[in-house]
């Protein structure tokens, strides 16, 4: 019998169809201490994590038994890639399970800022009738800059174009021709920050994207922009 740790909160249909699966006995501890985590992960086989786990390298030192690491998600930067490489255990992501939420959460938040829509609403909660004080700005025709022309990237990108934007983006791993299909137009990072009204980040965390947009990049940006 195989032994899987889910140490983050997901949802129950995760558990149940680990629990359908011969061989399996899943058990769920969440809100786990790191010493907490160290001292029992030597008697499992799997450990299923969100975001919230951290599967550091002592922690998988620890792990004699550990065969595999599942995310729940995207991405791994709270995993310890070597250190599990070194260990021979496989690391599996769900780059696709939430692909659209990011996207459309990320237009949510663009179109929130731009509109003004917690000041605004914080105001009337507050009595007051402000609407002049929240005008806001329109999208249409405004040009929004994406950084990383990925699985997300490319879905904020249509539905950019939804909202009759101009989209510009960059991502080294992307030819020109494709993304001319999809009706983006690559720049430089310069260009982004020259050029953007609005600015969405989708490359992955990583040693060379860690502190991308620094305080120089915010310094070439137009008055005003939203990040």
């Amino acid at each position: 019998m195989k032994r899987v740790l889910v140490s983050d909160s997901m949802a129950s249909e995760v558990v149940e169809i680990l629990n359908n699966a011969p061989g399996i006995k899943v058990e769920v501890k969440t809100n786990l201490k790191p010493e907490e985590l160290k001292a029992i992960i030597k008697d499992y086989d799997a450990l299923i994590v969100r975001s919230s786990t951290k599967a550091t390298a002592e922690i998988i030192e620890a792990a004699t038994k550990l065969a595999a690491i599942g995310r729940a998600g995207a991405g791994v930067d709270n995993i310890d890639i070597p250190a599990a490489s070194k260990r021979g255990i496989v690391v599996m992501n769900t780059p696709g399970g939430n692909t659209v939420t990011t996207a459309e959460h990320a237009i949510a938040m663009m179109l929130s800022l731009a509109r003004r829509i917690p000041q605004a609403t914080a105001s009337m909660k507050a009595g007051k009738w402000e609407k002049s004080k929240f005008m806001g700005n329109e999208y249409c025709n405004k040009t929004l800059g994406i950084i990383g022309l990925g699985r997300v990237g490319t879905i904020v990108a249509d539905r950019a174009h939804g909202l009759k934007m101009n989209v510009i983006a960059h991502d080294p791993f992307i030819s020109p021709d494709v993304a001319e299909q999809m009706g983006i137009t690559l720049v430089s990072l310069d260009e982004i920050y020259e050029k953007a009204d609005f600015i969405t980040v989708h490359s992955p965390l990583s040693k060379e994207t860690r502190n991308l947009v620094d305080a120089k990049a915010f310094t070439k940006m137009k008055k005003g922009v939203f990040l």
